[in-house]
């Protein structure tokens, strides 16, 4: 990635949030690298030198800064076609995937070349791949040494180091001291005894409230709870190595940091980056809303900052959609959460109420037709969540933010009794497409003032590629009724 260093050097000077993430400062009279959010006195420019990624200052030579913390960054969301595939390899590795896989899978994940995806990574990120995962093992380290009471060998292990030795001897050489020493300057009395807990960075604003209507409103019995200014939910994480672990997320916004902070239970601790990626899919934490709001124009005033809800698991998103056509929301949450306790895993949470994990495709694919006739499920409902989940066992499907859309959206077309809403739908929240949309939706259909699909589509045309975070917003100025925009409003505004 090309950076220029007068246009960055300003973004240093001027502390633009909008710029944290996108690049780091290296700085070369202390040997450390810097976000461009720091608060520290500005360096001068001419020894300044500017990098894509932190594993791109690391390599240069530099030490992370203690101050501004650059594994707190936001990830970047880029929006360059040519570089979708390194960022998918990045996304990868930094939810662990090297961790328990090496290179070459990583590469047949992807659906390129070892080789190729060498190339191509080295050009994006100016590091070769391993020296990427080294870079985000060491500054998940860092983050457990300093943020929790983590033992020095739980912390290498939940990192993914092999071994403590490995860990030790990395972190010496790329950060000049050992490994203890953040574990001796850390705030013990602000670490709690037990529980993880974790800052995850976003580009301001940030509509939280609407992003908690909107999950709260739709809350699984069992699997989801909001209450006040947080959300909590069970967690079922299957790993590359075939471990299975459960647990429990919760959720709270840290609005002066411009973060949410994340609690989770020792029990997660040996997939942290896998729970953390989940998480920042599930709030989107990913977009630029500076770019989306001024692209949507006066459709965004009212909510700046809307983020569109993904997913932690795409099947529970695909069997939210299947088991929610044609009923209402409430009507839904009411059957999802049958299943849940029916047939989900049970596990013990400091919540009240929480005491479920959502089914995953295999736990559901075992369950017999009439036992899910007997949770209230109708016959063609069964046998397209039936269809899903035998499609991702036998590994034709994938629903996560790295599926391809077009081959993803054919693929649940094809599976009777999933419509093109249904599809649309899983493609907003499941693959986090920010273009997808159901244009055969009621709401937009009666909100735009238009007869059919093919309609609904030239309107929103104009909202490309954007058009997942605009439907959001009809969606919400129809459920607040006169306190939204009024239908008219939302009308003109498609003229």
């Amino acid at each position: 990635m090309t950076l220029d260093p007068e246009v960055c050097y300003k973004a240093v000077s001027a502390r633009d949030r909008r710029f944290d993430g996108w690049f780091f400062v290296g700085v070369s009279s202390t040997g450390i690298y810097c976000r461009p959010v720091c608060n520290v006195r500005t360096p001068r420019f001419e020894n300044c030198s500017f990098y894509g990624s932190a594993a791109g200052a690391e390599k240069a030579g530099f030490r992370p800064c203690l101050k501004c913390r650059p594994e707190l960054a936001p990830g970047v969301a880029r929006f360059d076609a040519t570089r979708e595939l390194a960022d998918a390899a990045a996304a990868m590795i930094d939810e662990g995937f090297l961790n328990r896989a090496d290179l070459p899978a990583l590469a047949a994940r992807i659906g390129i070349t070892e080789r190729h995806l060498r190339r191509i990574f080295a050009d994006e990120f100016g590091v070769s791949p391993v020296e990427y995962a080294q870079t985000q093992r060491l500054l998940l380290a860092k983050r457990l040494l300093t943020d929790t009471a983590l033992p020095v060998t739980e912390v290498a292990l939940a990192s993914g180091f092999g071994s403590v030795r490995r860990f030790n001897g990395l972190f010496k050489t790329r950060y000049g001291f050992a490994p203890g020493r953040l574990r001796q300057t850390a705030r013990h009395a602000a670490i709690p005894e037990g529980d993880l807990v974790f800052q995850l960075a976003y580009r301001p604003p940030f509509a939280w409230d609407a992003l908690l209507d909107f999950l709260g409103n739709r809350a699984i019995e069992g699997v989801e709870h909001t209450d006040g200014n947080s959300y909590t939910r069970t967690l079922r994480i299957e790993r590359e190595d075939g471990q299975t672990l459960v647990g429990w997320c919760q959720i709270t916004p840290l609005p002066d940091r411009h973060a949410l902070q994340v609690t989770l239970p020792p029990s997660l601790a040996g997939c942290v980056p896998q729970v953390l990626g989940k998480l920042r899919h599930l709030f989107d934490l990913g977009a630029r809303p500076d770019i989306i709001d001024a692209h949507l124009g006066a459709l965004a005033l009212s909510t700046p900052g809307l983020r569109v809800p993904g997913a932690v698991d795409g099947f529970e998103i695909a069997v939210r959609a299947i088991v929610g056509q044609q009923i209402t929301v409430k009507g839904a949450r009411r059957l999802l959460g049958r299943l849940a306790q029916r047939f989900g895993t049970p596990l013990a949470t400091p919540v009240d109420g929480l005491t479920h994990t959502f089914p995953s495709a295999a736990q559901m694919l075992a369950v017999p037709v009439d036992s899910l006739g007997e949770a209230g499920i109708i016959r063609s409902r069964i046998a397209a969540i039936h269809g899903v989940a035998q499609a991702i066992v036998d590994g034709g499907l994938r629903l996560d933010p790295l599926a391809p859309l077009e081959a993803t959206v054919k693929a649940l077309l094809a599976i009777k009794g999933i419509g093109p809403w249904t599809a649309q739908y899983i493609a907003m929240r499941a693959l986090g497409s920010p273009d997808a949309i159901p244009v055969d939706d009621l709401v937009l259909r009666q909100a735009l003032g238009v007869p059919d699909g093919r309609a609904v589509a030239e309107r929103t045309a104009q909202w490309a590629p954007w058009r997942a975070y605009a439907a959001l917003h009809v969606w919400r100025a129809a459920a607040q009724g006169p306190a939204g925009l009024p239908v008219v409003t939302l009308q003109e505004i498609c003229v």
